[in-house]
């Protein structure tokens, strides 16, 4: 595959056509207190796993609408206490999966917590456990169009939000430092991480991986891939609604969530990534108001970036923050 995007220079530089909304800040306090309105109600159950070196707790707590969230925490099973904590939102489709996957957080000597996405963890890995009970206007099949007929009503409202009472759950253990607290994921997963970066302002640092619901005026038209795909199709159907559409997807987009962040960030793109083009990476990247951020650029890599390398330079920089 080709680079298809804009050159590298170019991108250092670009900067996104998103319009910001007037009252973004207003719907997200407004959403945030709501969801507080429903006590966190966590509760951690041991796992009996049969793993040695690490030890594991089923998750559930009140996200959006004070619905029921799945998670699992990993804790280091001789580590000195209390643990930096690293808090993980999985990619599109995916799910929580089994307790004994996903060792590496735990294997550094950190608390890990990884959020079950509603409504998702049928597509790959080892499943999810957290339906979305909420309903919404005709959509098309997948989750980018859910609700997209109002911002009340999208389906990452709710994710998103899901995404902050995941870090209050998993910094309400006892075993946790919540000083010391980063969060991190990749493609949705980086999406969903750059508006928990963006809502909860004393994270530690925040490393968003080749980050997906970013820049979306430019996304829906730049890549024919699934999942921005599925808004043209969406579009394509609902004929002369494309403006409604993207007011919609404006208090969703990383891009905004990036004017407001307030920790350090490692970023990572790859410059043939279709599935999330550079551009719309790059446009979150230069955004970002901490001025102690950092991307890794993989030239000749798609939607996969850097995978073990990137996850290499990951354990490199957090040293540096917890």
């Amino acid at each position: 595959m080709a680079l298809f995007d804009l050159p590298l220079g170019e991108l250092r530089e670009y900067r996104s056509a998103s319009a910001e909304p007037e009252d973004f800040d207003a719907f997200w306090s407004k959403t945030l207190r709501e969801a507080r309105e429903h006590d966190l109600d966590v509760r951690f159950e041991p796992v009996d796993t049969g793993l040695s070196t690490v030890r594991v707790y089923d998750v559930t707590f009140a996200g959006f609408g004070g619905h029921p969230v799945k998670g699992w925490l990993r804790l280091p099973a001789d580590a000195a206490q209390p643990l930096p904590l690293v808090v993980e939102f999985v990619g599109y489709g995916g799910g929580r999966g089994l307790p004994h996957e996903n060792l590496l957080w735990a294997s550094t000597g950190r608390a890990h917590f990884i959020m079950d996405t509603r409504g998702q963890g049928s597509a790959w890995g080892g499943g999810g456990g957290t339906p979305d009970p909420v309903g919404g206007a005709p959509a098309y099949p997948g989750f980018m169009t859910r609700g997209i007929d109002a911002p009340e009503n999208y389906y990452y409202r709710r994710v998103f939000t899901d995404g902050v009472r995941a870090v209050e759950a998993a910094r309400s253990h006892p075993s946790v430092d919540p000083a010391r607290t980063v969060a991190l994921g990749a493609s949705q997963g980086g999406g969903i991480t750059l508006a928990v970066g963006g809502l909860v302002g004393d994270l530690a640092g925040i490393a968003p991986d080749v980050p997906f619901l970013c820049d979306y005026p430019r996304a829906v038209t730049l890549t024919n891939r699934d999942p921005y795909r599925e808004i043209g199709n969406y579009l394509k159907t609902h004929r002369g609604r494309t403006e409604d559409v993207l007011r919609t997807l404006s208090y969703f987009d990383g891009v905004h969530f990036a004017a407001r962040g307030r920790a350090p960030v490692l970023f990572s793109t790859g410059l043939e990534d279709e599935t999330c083009p550079p551009s719309t990476v790059f446009a979150a990247f230069n955004a970002w108001a901490h001025e102690d951020k950092r991307i890794e650029v993989y030239d000749f890599n798609d939607h996969e970036g850097g995978g073990p390398y990137q996850e290499a330079a990951k354990l490199d920089w957090l040293r540096s923050y917890v």
